[in-house]
């Protein structure tokens, strides 16, 4: 079913790879990362001041973490970004990462872990795997053997966890707890729905239904909690990155989009391809959990 939103660019940031969009319920602000530029960008719907902070490398996601700052994944491991100073720290490297990898796309859960994936940096390996950052630990959490990495998504009560396999077109999902993660098991098979579009960004919204991007689909797309296509809603750009929830009541769909596999042409059919877009949400989302550092 096609849902019809009112989708507005709220930010034209032109970002070559726009991604890690999500809510800071904290400070009532979003984050987002454009990973090839090396940016960590902030947008403050309320006023509309924005401004972004330079990374020391390829930046793909950037969570709140307790404390105040932000816990990064950067191509060479997690840092820690001070948003007073607009400073970048490195925490720790991801042990046993091959130098062409980089990190993509990150969560966290109700116990604070954070749940990260990583990738070959030229897309052509299956180089890539997931891992969990427990309070000071990184391990190899969730499957592996994947090109281009995207997600986690955890549901709000964090007793399931979505993984995306975005050059094969498929979702994954494993049962989670405290104690850890279960076995991956199919979820949705997006190729066999959008045969020219691949998944990205997965998100988790209050009724356990997920959400993807589409990259070269033009559309973000809505899967139930079993994982059948329940929705989908037309973006103004083509290569769609990730979906967040924000706003005050977690009603506002936020979305980021790229640039860098498009030609002249197809930026004249998509002008405001790059941009932050957002819109007025059919379901509404959750906050989420900061990130545990130690």
């Amino acid at each position: 079913m096609e849902i019809k939103a009112e989708v507005r660019s709220v930010l034209d940031a032109q970002s070559k790879l726009g991604e890690g969009v999500l809510w800071d319920a904290g400070r009532q602000i979003v984050w987002f990362v454009d990973i090839k530029r090396h940016r960590l960008w902030h947008y403050d719907p309320d006023t509309g001041s924005n401004s972004f902070a330079e990374a020391p490398d390829q930046i793909g996601w950037a969570l709140p973490a307790e404390g105040g700052g932000l816990l990064c994944g950067l191509k060479d491991g997690l840092y820690t970004f001070d948003p007073e100073q607009k400073a970048f720290a490195k925490l720790m490297a991801v042990p046993g990462e091959p130098a062409g990898n980089r990190l993509n796309d990150a969560c966290t859960d109700p116990w604070g872990r954070v749940w990260f994936g990583s990738m070959d940096d030229s897309e052509g390996s299956a180089s890539g795997r997931f891992y969990v950052f427990d309070r000071g630990d990184i391990r190899p959490a969730g499957p592996s053997g994947i090109t281009i990495t995207n997600g986690p998504a955890v549901s709000a009560a964090g007793d399931r966890i979505y993984f995306t396999d975005t050059g094969s077109q498929k979702m994954m999902v494993a049962d989670l707890s405290a104690d850890g993660v279960g076995d991956a098991r199919p979820f949705a098979d997006t190729g066999a729905l959008f045969p020219d579009a691949y998944p990205d960004g997965p998100v988790v919204d209050a009724e356990d239904h997920v959400w993807t991007g589409l990259y070269l689909g033009s559309r973000v797309a809505r899967f139930s909690p079993d994982g059948e296509l329940v929705a989908t809603i037309a973006m103004p750009a083509r290569d769609i990155t990730k979906m967040a929830f924000g706003g005050t009541d977690f009603g506002t769909g936020y979305v980021t989009t790229a640039t860098k596999n498009m030609e002249p042409a197809d930026m004249e059919e998509y002008p405001l391809a790059g941009s932050l877009f957002a819109f007025d949400a059919p379901v509404k989302g959750f906050a989420q959990p900061l990130a545990k550092l130690g």
